[in-house]
């Protein structure tokens, strides 16, 4: 235990497994508030095989679905437990705000991914002036791993403004070596792995000018 606290976090423990490229829409309404959230998750060749393979779908490997074969895909990673905040987590400034269930989901399988999106309303329309809207993306105990991919799309947004920021991964290797050091002897690790996810969160940060 001593060897893998002391070794690099990639080596250190078999986390992350799964690995999601994220999509970020922030959705405004007539007034220039936020009022939305669209998230596409694009999973990872290996997990996207396994769900196909799990679900049974695409067994001719043609990489086409037939209608009942998509019917069984959508949705399936939509089934959340109460309580789940559905690894993204939005801010104005540093406060937390609330975000409603997914809605509006759909799924996708192409080129040997497959590819969910789903809607998650405000609870309240956001100003994104004095404060910005942050959006951060991650799972807390650090099993999947989110980057966001590309630019976020700002739609019928007033003059906004959007920043991707990636975490200081040495630092959150630092915070997960001294994580595990802890742990070390007293748990099993992989199956109580400790929550630094947040620690390697990719976020967006959206401001928008006064008066707009």
């Amino acid at each position: 235990m001593l060897v893998a606290a002391l070794m690099p976090a990639s080596m250190a423990v078999a986390h992350p497994h799964i690995f999601i490229d994220t999509g970020l829409e922030v959705i405004f309404d007539a007034t220039g508030q936020a009022t939305a959230l669209r998230i596409t998750w694009t999973y990872d060749d290996f997990y996207s095989l396994l769900v196909m393979e799990d679900r049974g779908l695409d067994a001719d490997f043609d990489g086409v679905l037939t209608a009942d074969e998509q019917a069984a895909l959508d949705g399936f990673d939509m089934q959340w437990v109460a309580g789940f905040p559905g690894d993204t987590y939005a801010l104005l400034g540093t406060a937390p705000l609330d975000l409603g269930p997914p809605q509006e989901w759909t799924a996708s399988y192409a080129d040997g991914k497959i590819t969910s999106t789903h809607l998650r309303r405000f609870a309240a329309p956001v100003a994104p002036v004095a404060d910005p809207l942050v959006v951060q993306v991650y799972d807390p105990g650090f099993y999947s791993a989110y980057a966001i991919a590309g630019t976020p799309v700002l739609t019928a947004a007033p003059d906004c403004s959007v920043q991707v920021f990636e975490p200081d991964r040495e630092a959150a290797d630092q915070i997960l070596q001294a994580a595990i050091a802890e742990l070390a002897g007293s748990v099993d690790i992989e199956g109580d792995f400790p929550a630094v996810g947040a620690a390697y969160s990719e976020e967006a940060r959206i401001t928008c000018s006064a008066g707009s």
